[in-house]
């Protein structure tokens, strides 16, 4: 065993993926419906490189391998989820707030059990640090010795801990409130309408939750494109997209539904899912290509991570997106080669937005900020890409050039980041982890770090179900993000199929979690 151990210290990249491929191999595994998915491969880091170092062999992989990784993983995940977090500020604060409090609430946890349990200040600012699963927190107590001893023996029970909570949020998956509702389409035939209304009037009245697509003024008459200009009037037959309690209510509203079904006739107005493809598109809203002035078109849904959503003027398109589009039947080869239409734009990943991106990520991840006493911390790489991430993923483009890319490409591109961060992350606490043991506090340490992990995910958890009303699904995500742990991320989206509202909660969880904990840490490291 020792000289298979010694030559994968030589050679870290086989062991970078071995650890890789066999921990996801395990993961796959289940018992009871129940699997460990990405999170196999960090129990199985942590055990190889403890293995190594009971053997005299260092195993940990190099720094800078989870360093990429983690800026991988967090930039992806802000692209994709850059539009829906800056939307969900307005209505997430409490959210946020109670992550905050429930944070706060762990470090008094350990400044008040710490001395309990005998444990100097120091070890319990470590602790705090390995049980929220939060390295910058660990050097923003002070990085010493001591630190690293708490931190290394409550890391894993700070994976395993949360994981149960998540579990018990996943149970409620299938009473969610928040799933989206499926798009429909109806045909509804107007007979009260207030006089002056025009299509763009209607769509707004109702936030644009439902799109108007075809109209038809007369019995027997043309089918006409639905514009924005259009005065909507008694006796119009006209068709509205979108979910399925939005679309009923407008029926009510304007009349009944029609037994004439415009979109069976095909013979003037056409539609077809079409792929954007073209990276010129990519960043820009709907309102922005205009397709009414340039083909007579219109889009009314758009498909993304396998969810359709209305199309309305200000949603922005990434690379990838499929758009079903309704345009006379003449226009509909120009519409198409105009988005493209091809299956490569779900795979491109746009190297200038994903180069520059990630290198200012990781500058802004790397400023010192100051602290009370002359320390300093810093946000680290994966805060810092994930904040360019959200930010670019907002902006959608600058100028010429597009800063989104296709949501396969980031699917593609976090579960590598995940992978490449849990495995060098892993090899590092199992270097440390038998040292740690070796102290002779590591049981009063364990139990330590499991009341502050338990406190924290139970706070967080009551919080979001009773006081904010939060699903099983994005709760799920909540506690990842809450927890700073990709991992568990990963987790979820294995058993929800990557369902975003899991991504979306743990994007609005982590900035608050990654910076109260950082301030936590430091706060217990100066009354060390």
């Amino acid at each position: 065993m020792v000289p298979v151990l010694t030559w994968l210290s030589e050679h870290p990249e086989a062991l970078l993926f071995a650890l890789v491929g066999i921990g996801s191999a395990i993961g796959h595994l289940s018992v009871r419906r129940i699997s460990l998915g990405a999170a196999a491969v960090l129990f199985l880091a942590i055990g190889v490189s403890a293995l190594g170092t009971s053997s005299g062999v260092d195993l940990e992989l190099p720094a800078e391998v989870g360093h990429l990784g983690l800026g991988l993983f967090t930039f992806s995940v802000g692209i994709a989820s850059g539009a829906a977090f800056f939307n969900s500020l307005r209505t997430q604060s409490r959210a946020m707030l109670g992550v905050a409090g429930a944070i706060v609430l762990g470090g008094v946890v350990t400044y008040l059990v710490g001395p309990l349990l005998g444990l100097s200040r120091d070890v319990a600012a470590g602790t705090f640090a390995g049980a929220l699963n939060n390295t910058p927190a660990l050097a923003a107590a002070g990085g010493t010795g001591a630190n690293t001893v708490g931190y290394s023996v409550a890391y894993l029970f700070g994976v395993i801990g949360m994981l149960i909570v998540q579990q018990l949020a996943l149970r409620h998956a299938a009473e969610d409130a928040d799933a989206p509702a499926p798009l429909v389409q109806k045909h509804v035939a107007v007979e009260r309408i207030n006089p002056g209304t025009t299509v763009v009037d209607f769509e707004e009245l109702h936030n644009h939750r439902i799109s108007l697509t075809r109209v038809r003024a007369e019995k027997d008459g043309p089918i006409e494109l639905a514009r924005e200009e259009v005065l909507l009037e008694v006796g119009d037959v006209l068709t509205v997209v979108g979910p399925r309690n939005v679309v009923d209510e407008v029926v009510r509203e304007l009349g009944h539904e029609s037994k004439d079904y415009l979109a069976h006739d095909r013979a003037s107005l056409d539609f077809r899912r079409i792929t954007v493809s073209d990276p010129k598109l990519a960043g820009r809203t709907i309102d922005e290509l205009d397709l009414e002035a340039r083909f007579g078109a219109t889009v009314s849904r758009v498909r993304r991570a396998d969810i359709d959503v209305v199309a309305h003027p200000g949603y922005v398109l990434q690379l990838g997106d499929r758009v079903r589009v309704v345009a006379p039947r003449t226009a509909i080869r120009k519409v198409t080669a105009y988005f493209g239409d091809s299956a490569r734009g779900m795979t491109i990943i746009n190297p200038i937005g994903l180069g520059i991106g990630m290198a200012l990520g990781f500058a802004l991840g790397a400023i010192p900020i100051p602290l009370p006493g002359g320390n300093t911390f810093t946000l680290g790489a994966g805060m810092g890409c994930l904040v360019l991430g959200l930010v670019l993923g907002r902006i959608g483009r600058i100028g010429p050039v597009s800063t989104t890319l296709p949501f396969t490409a980031t699917a593609v591109i976090s579960e590598l980041g995940l992978l490449l961060f849990i495995a060098q992350a892993g090899t590092r606490a199992g270097g440390q982890i038998l040292t740690a043991f070796a102290s002779g506090q590591w049981l009063a340490i364990l139990v330590l770090g499991a009341v502050i992990t338990t406190t924290v995910a139970l706070a967080v958890y009551v919080f979001q179900r009773k006081v904010m009303g939060s699903g099983g699904t994005a709760l799920s995500g909540f506690l990842a993000g809450a927890q700073t742990q990709p991992a568990l991320l990963a987790y979820a989206n294995d058993r929800m199929d990557h369902d975003f509202r899991v991504s979306s909660g743990y994007t609005t969880a982590y900035p608050t979690a990654m910076i109260t904990k950082i301030l936590v840490a430091s706060v217990l490291g100066l009354l060390a």
